[in-house]
């Protein structure tokens, strides 16, 4: 039986309340939602989290999404058994997960899949390594950089997770040049652009641009900002650069790619024409 969810919609914000009972059978999928950062309609984490917990609980038989917002789950039997860890928050030294880093690398040596969208792809200095090893990919400072473009998706890779996905454009917070595994190993960029000049006006500094981002883009290297991964032992991840806006989860592909990938790393199996989900109602 599938957990019960309650659905609230007050101000263009989705609220959830998750009953306890979830089938053990079930996969678990844990959401994290850090604290909101930006005005309305910005860094809308909590809702983000829930929207998405929302459609999988509707929409993929076997699945069980709860989310805990606010930060890190106080209660350790929040994230038990969890097939997947999705972390929708602030990056850096405000990253929920930052204290817990050994608690998270303890479940995926367990199998569990890691997923962090928009800001929580930074994580804080030195522990890059980690995020290589969960996801494949993550955002650098001095290396990475994070402005705001729309970034045209003319084609997409044979994946599980395009499955239903066409080729899109949106505008969004579109981080990239992000700093990926040795040769890519295990990693399938799902969704790539090349950003248009003017994404590098600024001066350099630790977001805004470098020697290394400018000449890649001279080159016109194409910039991947959405991935998945497997490790070698089988470990999954998903790392997404967008996310910044919260009304951007009203496009039906990009809803349906994140959906897919964040299925996909708990280990389910993904429908032809990928997950189906209502149109959300954003104000």
């Amino acid at each position: 039986m599938k957990t019960v969810l309650s659905l609230v919609l007050f101000a263009g914000v989705t609220a959830v309340m998750v009953s306890p009972d979830a089938c053990a059978q079930q996969k678990k999928i844990c959401f994290v939602a850090g604290q909101d950062s930006h005005g309305r309609g910005a860094h809308a984490f909590a809702s983000g989290c829930t929207l998405l917990a929302a459609l999988l609980n509707e929409n993929l038989p076997g699945v069980d999404a709860v989310v805990h917002a606010g930060g890190w789950p106080e209660d350790p039997a929040f994230l038990d058994g969890a097939a997947a860890i999705v972390i929708f928050s602030d990056g850096l030294e405000k990253h929920p997960a930052a204290p817990h880093f050994d608690e998270l690398q303890a479940y995926w040596e367990k199998g569990t899949g890691i997923a962090c969208l928009h800001f929580a792809i930074l994580p804080p200095e030195g522990e890059g390594k980690r995020f290589l090893d969960w996801m494949g990919g993550y955002y650098q400072t001095h290396w990475s950089v994070n402005p705001f473009w729309t970034a045209e998706f003319k084609s997409l890779p044979s994946h599980p997770v395009t499955r239903g996905v066409q080729p899109f454009s949106i505008l969004d917070e579109w981080y990239f040049h992000m700093k990926f595994r040795e040769g890519m190993k295990g990693v399938v960029p799902v969704l790539s652009a090349h950003p248009p000049d003017g994404t590098l006006k600024q001066k350099d500094g630790p977001h805004s641009g470098n020697p290394a981002v400018r000449s890649a883009l001279k080159r016109g290297e194409i910039q991947h900002v959405a991935w998945v991964s497997e490790s070698d032992k089988g470990g999954r991840g998903f790392g997404f650069t967008g996310g910044h806006y919260h009304k951007n989860w009203k496009h039906d592909d990009v809803r349906k790619l994140v959906l897919n990938a964040i299925a996909w790393i708990a280990g389910v199996e993904i429908p032809a024409e990928g997950i189906p989900s209502r149109s959300p109602v954003i104000e």
